[in-house]
């Protein structure tokens, strides 16, 4: 990959979309092919044909999806697999029968088995039920990386999948109703610390054990693995050590400065217990995360309290 290549990065203005982007720039990469979902409708299969017959793209980072926390994928599961399937199989499809040289598929660590051993390594896939809240989703990233490894095998495309952990970052859906459990803290800690209120409500119990990659260093190892890694086998990307989401909690609320107390609404689902991704692989191949937890939690609160707060989830 090359600095003047055409790279096309699908879901250019979501949370890993747009952290590519920085990366790519940073990089002096001067081609870069963007389209908003308003511009191209990446579910319409006419439409993302001919976007790839006309503008040819190298490389294709495909990070675009339709992504929530357990709320919006228990309310809106047909919304979830119907438009994962829908955009993945139009870019991957119009990617080989285009020329594209490489094509890098970012699933979901969310993709596991509900119990899978602890920390979760790459051959753990399809071993064991789902976790419900999210299982179609599940199931529609499921179908894109072993569509990778079929046109992989059959038509020798060469698409790798990496399966990143829980993300957070600049960029970040902050909307309550479908946000993950970062964002989704770092506002209600907020917004609790300006009305001065006494309590905060958290879901669950706060015993499930989170692994939690800021998005930045997602960009990085996405670039890193397009240049140095060509297997079929997916890659787990994280940064190999977990925390409780009570820690979590206890530990926005310091970042975000809220110093009142925090009430864990045990009626709410805790979802998957602990969900730890086994990183030697990556390791071994020669990238490891760099930005610390609570360094990260302050940039992503500075980002929040710079910016409007978004009311819809990332861009497709």
């Amino acid at each position: 990959m090359q600095k003047n290549d055409v790279i096309y990065i699908a879901g250019h203005r979501g949370l890993v979309g747009s952290a590519l982007v920085r990366r790519l720039a940073k990089d002096g990469c001067t081609n870069l092919l963007l389209r908003r979902s308003s511009e191209l409708d990446l579910r319409n299969q006419a439409a993302v044909n001919a976007f790839f017959a006309e503008h040819k793209p190298a490389y294709v980072f495909l990070a675009a999806a339709k992504v929530g926390g357990i709320v919006a994928n228990d309310t809106y599961p047909a919304d979830f697999i119907r438009d994962n399937l829908q955009i993945q199989t139009n870019i991957i499809d119009a990617a080989y029968r285009n020329g594209v040289k490489k094509l890098l598929f970012l699933g979901s660590s969310c993709i596991y088995p509900k119990l899978a051993p602890q920390p979760m390594p790459e051959n753990c896939l399809l071993t064991g039920p789902l976790e419900p809240t999210n299982e179609c989703y599940a199931i529609a990233k499921i179908a894109g990386l072993k569509m990778c490894a079929a046109y992989r095998r059959q038509y020798g495309f060469n698409a790798i999948s990496v399966m990143p952990t829980n993300l957070y970052g600049p960029e970040d859906n902050f909307d309550l109703q479908t946000s993950h459990v970062v964002p989704a803290l770092i506002r209600k800690f907020h917004e609790a610390k300006v009305a001065g209120a006494a309590t905060v409500s958290v879901w669950g119990t706060g015993q499930p054990r989170r692994e939690f990659l800021h998005v930045d260093d997602l960009a990085d190892a996405c670039v890193y693995l397009m240049r140095n890694y060509d297997g079929e086998e997916l890659v787990n990307i994280g940064v190999g050590q977990d925390i409780t989401i009570g820690e979590l909690a206890r530990l926005v609320a310091e970042v975000v400065g809220f110093e009142g107390d925090i009430q864990f609404d045990v009626e709410k689902p805790d979802g998957t217990p602990r969900k730890l991704l086994d990183v030697s692989k990556l390791t071994s191949i020669g990238w490891k995360a760099g930005i610390d937890l609570r360094e990260g939690l302050a940039q992503a609160y500075a980002w929040y309290t710079e910016n409007e707060v978004r009311q819809s989830g990332p861009d497709m």
